[in-house]
This record gives C-alpha cells, sequence and structure tokens, in this order.
C-alpha cells in the first residue's frame, strides 16, 4: 500500500506550484535591486547626456 502512494501522481494544485519555485537552479544570484537600479541608471544617463549636448 505504501508503494502505491510514493508513485501515485501528485494533484495539480498550488502545492505543486510551490514545490517547483522552492527548487534550486543552477546560476549566478543577482541581488534584485541591482536588476532594477541598471536600467534606471542608463536611463538616467542617457537623459544627462542629452541635456548636456543640447546646451
Amino acid at each position: 500500500m505504501a508503494d502505491n502512494k510514493k508513485n501515485a501522481p501528485l494533484p495539480a494544485s498550488s502545492a505543486g506550484l510551490l514545490r517547483f519555485f522552492e527548487d534550486e537552479t543552477k546560476g549566478v544570484k543577482v541581488d534584485p535591486k541591482i536588476i532594477i537600479s541598471i536600467p534606471i541608471s542608463l536611463i538616467v544617463v542617457s537623459w544627462a547626456i542629452e541635456l548636456l549636448l543640447t546646451l
């Protein structure tokens, strides 16, 4: 009886999604603050360059 429970498919529910997102993946870990700050800083720099070139 225990073998049947181990081999039984998991129900499609939110618990399965949580289990999916808890898995660790290989790769570079980057802080979300860096991901947000890079595009914002590029926008600010491009605006500053545009202002300096139009003066």
